[in-house]
């Protein structure tokens, strides 16, 4: 006779294996869809280029090396591919300044929307999300008309006598920095407001009642509260401006490229499928850095408040 325990550890293990039978096909979906794609990408990326593109089969670290070298025509010494390089500091730095512009124009916009009566909310984050209604291609096509030569900005500044000429704004780092805040600038808004709607404000009056200043509430009190919705919304702005590739290509031109473009470029008119794939398994690397950063950073903030 089997025992009680022996019977419930029984159920449990049957119990067990019919949700693994019952996910398999999730997992198998996953695999193939996820986990398939990227394994053809790390095995690209360790083979010869074909002569017209696609791969040779024959194992090759070439690409790997070319991420960050450059060989000699001559005598095959290595170099710093110093073009490879300034985009990756191109596309790291126009990343992290919109995530820094996002939050500084999201921070207020979100505190602003919390803030309204409940009535009000839904109107105003009926507004924020109206950009995602529209292709990004769209909205990108948009924003050059605000910023070419004859566009509003250098309209108005003509119009106001602040300039003679047209400012030269298009196809310019800036021109890619205002684009990408326009986009992502939404990303930032709703983690941010999610956070500070859940505020208890009899904090902040607290505050208030022992003579602190706006600043010191806004630094001690709001900020700690609102810190993982900050996280987030910079998580979710980064990454994808990391790997944005609409935005530069159209406003920035052939001569402020990011990493998207790059590996675009690899894959299409430079026919070295390797290179791409290697440097697209780079842009992974950073991007899974920065979840690590995102995970660690909240996990910390998590275990304060608690």
């Amino acid at each position: 006779m089997a025992t009680a325990s022996e019977v419930a550890e029984k159920a449990e293990r049957e119990d067990i294996r019919l949700r693994w039978l019952l996910s398999a096909p999730a997992l198998l979906i996953v695999f193939l869809a996820a986990l398939g794609p990227l394994l053809i990408v790390v095995v690209y990326s360790f083979l010869t280029p074909g002569n017209y593109g696609d791969v040779k089969w024959q194992f090759s670290a070439d690409a790997w090396v070319s991420v960050l070298f450059e060989r000699d025509v001559f005598d095959d010494t290595l170099s710093f591919a110093t073009a490879y390089l300034s985009i990756f500091w191109r596309s790291v730095s126009l990343s992290l300044a919109t995530t820094v512009l996002t939050l500084i124009l999201g921070f207020p916009t979100a505190y602003f929307i919390a803030t309204r009566p409940d009535h009000q909310r839904d109107i105003w984050l009926f507004l924020i999300t109206i950009p995602f209604w529209t292709n990004l291609l769209i909205r990108t096509f948009a924003m050059q008309e605000v910023l070419r030569n004859d566009g509003i900005i250098n309209s108005a500044l003509q119009a106001l006598g602040v300039t003679d000429h047209p400012i030269q704004l298009m196809y310019t780092n800036f021109a890619v920095l205002a684009g990408m805040v326009y986009v992502f600038l939404p990303l930032m808004v709703l983690p941010l407001y999610a956070s500070i709607e859940k505020i208890d404000f009899r904090l902040v009056e607290a505050g208030y009642d022992l003579y602190a200043t706006r600043f010191d509430v806004l630094r001690r009190i709001i900020i700690p509260l609102v810190t993982p919705g900050i996280v987030a919304g910079s998580i979710l702005v980064f990454i994808p401006s990391l790997g944005a590739y609409v935005t530069p290509r159209v406003l920035g031109g052939g001569t402020n490229l990011m990493i998207g473009n790059l590996i675009e470029l690899q894959f299409g008119a430079g026919r070295n499928w390797p290179l791409g794939a290697a440097l697209s398994i780079t842009l992974m690397v950073i991007v899974m850095v920065a979840l690590l950063f995102y995970v660690r950073n909240t996990t910390r903030s998590d275990g304060a408040h608690g």
